[in-house]
């Protein structure tokens, strides 16, 4: 099977390589920002807000004699109650079954919001690079200093800034992933860009609109839940449910007459027809599960898994 990629038609004699490169860091370091770019594509869902991120989602980029698997995962944080327990667990095992590890950072964080992740770092036994994302919104002096930092921190990691907003570095950390990769045959098909279905990122746009749209507690209180997705030539037909925690919070989405909900709806109509291009006819209804956040239960449910 390798030797069928070895031959591919720019007639080099490069080996394939493939490998799983995952990618964690602190909330809003930019770490979705980064796969997007690395895509060229809007597969994660992106917002100033902490903990948009929530399951791990792998977005898969192929080159002529390369398969580079990134992994994005939700930012570092002390887990209060049992989702966050089941985030983090998700960057636990995003640690130990990478090839290569990217710790993304900004200038200005000077430590991981949860230190045992930082001693699993040291002790990785693959390589990791460390990302000095947003270089655009500092200055050299400060720049330099945080590079300084993290070499200090992670003396065997190797320190790239970069702009994932405006793709500068990018090209440099490509290529330095893929030496880095070890040779062997592609993990999924050469035309696949990620692990996730339709339903999953439609539900995760209609999060994005919600945390976009609301304050405080409300965006966090919700989880999506595509209960149908039915596609012909010409359209698509989606209904989905938004769960939140209270009474008050549904209260909250829905608005006045509908009109809060109705404008989250056509945001996210708007962006799948763009993302799927074709028309979509969207419904959106809204459900309490009380303290489903809390519940492991609802949460294996909702695709929170261990």
């Amino acid at each position: 099977m390798n030797e069928q990629y070895t031959s591919q038609p720019n007639n080099d004699q490069r080996p394939f390589k493939a490998g799983f490169v995952n990618i964690i860091g602190n909330p809003n370091t930019g770490k979705s920002t980064f796969l997007n770019a690395m895509l060229d594509y809007p597969l994660a869902i992106t917002t100033p807000k902490a903990q948009t991120t929530r399951h791990r989602i792998l977005g898969i980029l192929n080159g002529d004699n390369y398969q580079i698997v990134f992994s994005d995962t939700p930012g570092i944080i002390r887990p209060a109650y049992e989702m966050q327990k089941l985030m983090m667990d998700n960057v636990e095992e995003a640690l130990e079954d990478a090839d290569v590890i990217l710790l993304m950072t900004e200038p200005g964080d000077k430590e991981i919001k949860d230190e045992k992740f930082l001693d699993k770092l040291r002790k990785a036994r693959v390589p990791v690079l460390v990302l000095v994302n947003k270089i655009d919104q500092t200055d050299q002096a400060r720049l330099e200093e945080h590079i300084e930092h993290w070499k200090n921190l992670l003396p065997q990691a190797e320190v790239y800034p970069i702009s994932a907003l405006h793709r500068f570095g990018l090209d440099q950390v490509r290529h330095r992933l893929v030496e880095l990769l070890p040779e062997g045959a592609p993990y999924f098909d050469r035309d696949q860009l990620t692990d996730r279905n339709e339903r999953f990122l439609v539900s995760e746009k209609i999060r994005e609109k919600i945390l976009e749209y609301y304050k405080k507690e409300v965006p966090y209180a919700v989880e999506v839940v595509v209960e149908e997705f039915k596609e012909d030539d010409r359209l698509i037909r989606i209904r989905a449910i938004i769960y939140v925690e209270r009474e008050t919070q549904k209260a909250i989405l829905i608005g006045h007459k509908g009109q809060a909900l109705k404008r989250v709806g056509t945001a996210v109509r708007k962006e799948l027809e763009q993302l799927f291009g074709k028309k979509v006819y969207l419904e959106l209804f809204v459900k309490v599960r009380k303290d489903w956040r809390k519940s492991e239960h609802w949460l294996r449910n909702f695709g929170y898994k261990k």
